[in-house]
């Protein structure tokens, strides 16, 4: 009888095959026996008032619609020195992409386009990127050297960043290990993508020139969790500064990740940090499922130099019946391309990420190499919520197909059909050979989509429009006379002050340590209090009600000198947050007003306890000794702000135990 293949089986069996496992269900041994390495490039915009090379203003973000103007613009690779093609500026110019600018005449000018020459770089940034860099044990070069990058995938409009090394071989000191730094640099921002549907991408160019540093780790993270550790760090060593941008974008990384016999794949643009343990975790299995893949290829087709897919059109009238998605696909007279290929059964419904097969793997690519309209796909191995209604045996013996090959189908435009086809066959002929060197986009449930092929290791060239900048040693020497206390130092200061440690992420990504120690300087407040009343009552209240725009951290200062000259107790501050949150310019005494707050005595506080106590013997309902508990509540409202709770409950015990 012969055998029905079951792709869903077949999905199961090959991710137990490889032996993934879930991310939170995974131990440093499994990781271990992967052989997985990451590190990190931390991209992070520095707080300035113009952009890196010219003089337009930085940090001035437009709506989408709010520009003057449009620039477009396409790809076109070019031979270097040495008559080669670099193979992103290739992908870039199949993708046949019309790169659109958006510009608004308040952010940007003419140097965007390299119409005019740039300016020397400016001096708030690079001394910022300077303090950063010696924060960060680096080695400061004699002179800061200005090159151009090759940026190929159109966010930059001249087709080249221009960036500068400050520091090499520094260290970051984690929890239980030290990290090596490559280096630290200064680098214009590139534009911020608006769209990107078939043919046409959109860019604003708001953000295009801010001065960004970009600091880079050695490959020595051997856990998701070590990732993300030295991810954070990083963060809070540039926000340590107070001189770095915060917000959605401010800070983004690239994360890139291998495991034992794959190759570095560069996840792009991460831009929250707890998201960077699940990516790192299911990139390292994507490549060893793909490894996989290529051992099942190599043992089934030995002599694959010769391989090669085969295709053919199709008419729609080959179904007896149309979906709705191929009823919109002949509608709009896209052409149906029928692909087959050989020996592959089984491979595309193989295990790559959670929910993902080595189908997503062309599916990625053909989405944006040959920039086909979604949905654009279905293939033979299909199952659950994403196979379609196509039946696949009824197409197979058009190509001759054998059983054991696999097909797949794709619709779209005619002038997209030869580039599809090429892409199709260039996957699948990766698969033979190795995990494919790319950049990879990652997506919310911690899986990655294909984006571009990684660029070559040569793409970096000196700026002949910019002249060489020497750092004399006094210069350096200043910056150092005023650099901020380490993390690692923070963390001990935290400790040693008895702040919870769940407040420690939110107190360094704010940057609140300088603030808690003049509270307690200079008003003698316990650091523990003040550390747990910024880390558990701001922070909950942030989550709950809506910041106004002149809310500062520096409010909160005032609010506890206001408490100390008007010798209140501390208690009252977490009253009066919520209020001052929301109305930052309200005076501390209308607070108070609002609040209901009486000046009260703790003796006059004190003097109803016995009555109280009376009447609460008599409708007293419960079984269990409330008193205390009953008494307190009567008084607490009255008692913050004027005197500690626990004071006041020391004293009611006392009464109670007397009248008792």
């Amino acid at each position: 009888m012969k055998k029905i293949f079951n792709p869903q089986k077949n999905y199961n069996d090959t991710r137990k095959e490889i032996g993934y496992i879930s991310r939170k269900d995974a131990k440093s041994s499994d990781y271990k026996k992967i052989g997985f390495m990451s590190g990190l490039e931390v991209h992070q915009q520095l707080k300035t008032k113009k952009k890196l090379f010219c003089r337009c203003p930085a940090g001035i973000y437009q709506d989408d619609d709010d520009f003057n103007a449009e620039i477009i613009r396409h790809m076109r690779p070019t031979l270097s020195e040495l008559g080669e093609y670099d193979g992103t500026a290739l992908m870039e110019f199949k993708t046949h992409k019309e790169i659109v600018y958006r510009i608004n005449n308040e952010t940007a000018c003419t140097y965007e386009v390299d119409d005019t020459p740039p300016f020397r770089i400016d001096d708030e940034a690079l001394g910022i990127a300077l303090e950063i860099s010696l924060l960060s044990k680096l080695n400061i070069v004699g002179e800061v050297h200005i090159t151009r990058k090759q940026y190929l995938d159109g966010s930059i409009p001249t087709g080249f960043q221009r960036t500068a090394i400050l520091g090499v071989e520094g260290e970051i000191q984690l929890k239980n290990k030290k990290v090596k730094l490559i280096q630290l640099s200064i680098e214009e921002d590139s534009c911020r993508e608006i769209s990107d549907i078939g043919h046409r991408r959109i860019y604003k160019t708001d953000r295009l020139g801010m001065p960004l540093i970009e600091t880079v780790t050695y490959p020595e993270l051997y856990t998701p969790d070590e990732l993300m550790e030295a991810a954070q760090y990083i963060r809070f060593l540039n926000r340590s500064t107070g001189k770095v941008r915060t917000g959605i974008g401010a800070g983004r990384e690239d994360v890139n990740v291998s495991c034992k016999g794959g190759t570095r794949v560069e996840i792009k643009g991460v831009a929250h940090n707890k998201w960077i343990p699940e990516l790192s975790h299911n990139e390292a299995y994507r490549q060893w499922a793909l490894l996989n893949v290529k051992k099942i290829l190599n043992k089934r087709i030995p002599n694959n130099k010769n391989w090669k897919i085969d295709s053919a059109f199709l008419d729609y009238d080959v179904f007896d019946s149309l979906n709705e998605t191929l009823k919109d696909a002949k509608d709009r007279g896209l052409k149906l391309v029928l692909v087959n290929l050989p020996d592959f059964k089984g491979i595309l419904s193989h295990f790559t990420q959670p929910g993902k097969t080595f189908a997503d793997e062309i599916w990625g690519r053909l989405k944006v190499i040959a920039c086909l309209l979604e949905p654009f796909m279905a293939h033979s191995e299909e199952f659950g919520s994403n196979s379609s209604d196509i039946d696949f045996n009824l197409l197979a013996p058009i190509l001759n197909a054998k059983e054991n090959d696999a097909q797949l189908v794709f619709w779209g435009d005619e002038v997209d059909v030869e580039t599809a086809l090429e892409t199709i066959e260039e996957r699948c002929k990766m698969a033979f050979e190795a995990v494919p060197n790319e950049t990879r986009k990652s997506l919310p449930d911690g899986t990655t989509i294909f984006e571009r092929v990684l660029p070559g290791a040569d793409r970096m060239y000196p700026d002949t429009d910019s002249a060489p900048i020497p750092l004399e040693d006094e210069y350096i020497e200043n910056l150092r006379k005023n650099l901020p206390v380490e993390i690692f130092e923070r963390y001990h200061q935290m400790r040693d002050w008895g702040i919870p440690e769940d407040t420690f992420n939110y107190i360094l990504r704010n940057n609140l340590v300088p603030i808690i120690e003049r509270i307690v300087n200079d008003f003698g407040i316990n650091p523990k209090f003040v550390g747990t009343f910024f880390g558990h009552k701001l922070k909950h209240i942030e989550g709950k009600f809506k910041q106004h725009i002149d809310f500062s951290y520096e409010k909160v200062y005032d609010l506890f000198g206001f408490i100390d000259k008007k010798n209140l107790d501390i208690s009252i501050a977490k009253e009066m947050l919520p209020i001052i949150y929301e109305y930052p310019k309200m005076d501390f005494e209308s607070v108070l007003i609002t609040l209901k707050f009486k000046h009260r005595k703790k003796e006059d506080l004190l003097a109803p306890i016995e009555f109280l106590h009376e009447k609460f013997k008599e409708i007293k309902i419960s079984k269990n000794d409330v008193t205390y508990d009953w008494l307190m509540g009567q008084v607490h409202k009255q008692a913050v702000g004027n005197v500690a709770l626990r004071d006041i409950g020391k004293e009611i015990r006392k009464i109670i135990k007397e009248i008792e």
